[in-house]
């Protein structure tokens, strides 16, 4: 919280700053108002791309999806896909309604999943399946 407002502290004093700038060069004739824009535009330019380099995050972890693990394991397509509905947090209602089937069909694919991954709950078998590199969260 401190860091943005720190950020946009910053940008307010930068866009301050720029407008007297520009004021001034205005005033006393020295630039046209085409060099005091191209300015401006340049400085936030800048501006952003030191943003988007400072919070950018350094620790990205790994979005590629461990195939051979899932064979290895043995998860069907269905199943699969009803582990990522399970890890964004949808309940087997949610589930079988944006996978188009019946809830007890959803049961048994997670009872499977559950089964395949040698977890007890969904939690657990979601942080197994991260550690496995099998979810691309």
């Amino acid at each position: 919280m401190k860091k943005t407002i720190l950020i946009f502290g910053m940008l307010a004093l930068a866009i301050l700053a720029l407008l007297q700038l520009s004021s001034y060069s205005l005033i006393s004739g020295d630039l046209t108002i085409e060099f005091v824009i191209s300015g401006i535009a340049i400085l936030f330019f800048i501006i952003g791309v030191f943003i988007q380099k400072k919070f950018k995050k350094e620790n990205i972890v790994s979005k590629e999806v461990d195939q051979k693990q899932i064979n290895a394991i043995g998860l069907s397509k269905r199943e699969y896909e009803v582990l990522l509905e399970m890890a964004s947090g949808y309940s087997n209602k949610e589930i079988a309604e944006r996978l188009f089937v019946s809830e007890s069909t959803i049961k048994t694919h997670v009872s499977n999943v559950l089964l395949k991954l040698d977890a007890k709950r969904r939690t657990q078998a979601i942080q197994k399946a991260k550690e496995l590199h099998i979810l691309p969260i």
